[in-house]
């Protein structure tokens, strides 16, 4: 049996792709636990930058394997959540290429990515309450954060498939490209994050992440404390000499 997921690195930039594609790419047990050791190996490795995470066969993912449910295995991992991710994205930047459907589990999936950039032919949706189900996995949660408040209403109480195009006008897809193109598009997008400085990247996304639960008063106190060190790095030093000797800057993410 093939690999239920498979990765490659080059340049700084890890693709994770979910490879059960005569699936849709549902999400079982093995694709949860072969994320979450994706994950962990690329978000620990300092010769990847970026993530992105990608389905094979046209399709990003139709979300929670219903026929594995119904036999009782579980799409979560301890301390992650479902798909070995929703609970715990990596520190990392990470990038969704969606082409085709990213549905229920799928979407929220793609939800815990900080990026998506998705063919002009995808779709999205939360069709849970459609099947007796809830969107437990993020959806519901991230959504009122990432769009208006009445379309994530509409997207969760409807279950009905948005399009890239609609929901790029709200603000929660980056990019949209041409059908087939969403990981080439993802690739360029990941090459640009992957120029700036490792320890700052890590740290504007760990700030943007947190500060969404700090109150107002206490902010840029705690933000002081994530990025005070990257001030003091090394990378700060090479950026500063790169920018006034009019070269590329060499950084060493230290």
């Amino acid at each position: 049996m093939a690999d239920a997921v498979l990765t490659e690195c080059s340049d700084g930039i890890a693709v994770i792709t979910i490879n059960r594609p005569e699936a849709r790419n549902a999400v079982n047990g093995e694709v949860a636990r072969g994320l979450a050791a994706a994950v962990e190996e690329f978000d620990g490795s300092a010769d990847v930058r970026v993530l992105i995470l990608t389905g094979a066969g046209g399709t990003f993912s139709a979300g929670m394997d219903l026929k594995g449910f119904l036999a009782g295995e579980s799409p979560n991992v301890e301390g992650r959540g479902f798909g070995g991710i929703a609970e715990r994205p990596p520190a990392k930047p990470m990038i969704a290429a969606v082409e085709g459907y990213a549905l229920a589990g799928g979407f929220e999936i793609a939800l815990s990515c900080d990026m998506i950039v998705a063919s002009e032919a995808a779709r999205f949706g939360l069709p849970e309450v459609r099947r007796g189900l809830v969107a437990g996995a993020g959806g519901l949660l991230r959504l009122p954060r990432r769009v208006p408040y009445h379309l994530a209403m509409e997207i969760a109480l409807t279950g009905e498939h948005f399009t890239a195009e609609r929901l790029q006008q709200a603000g929660l897809v980056s990019r949209v490209v041409g059908v087939g193109e969403a990981l080439a598009g993802a690739r360029e997008l990941a090459a640009r994050v992957a120029r700036g400085a490792p320890l700052a990247v890590a740290a504007s996304k760990r700030v943007i992440v947190e500060s969404a639960d700090w109150a107002s008063g206490d902010a840029f106190a705690l933000q002081g404390e994530v990025i005070g060190p990257v001030f003091l790095s090394a990378d700060a030093m090479e950026g500063a000499a790169a920018f006034a000797e009019k070269r590329a800057p060499v950084w060493r993410g230290e």
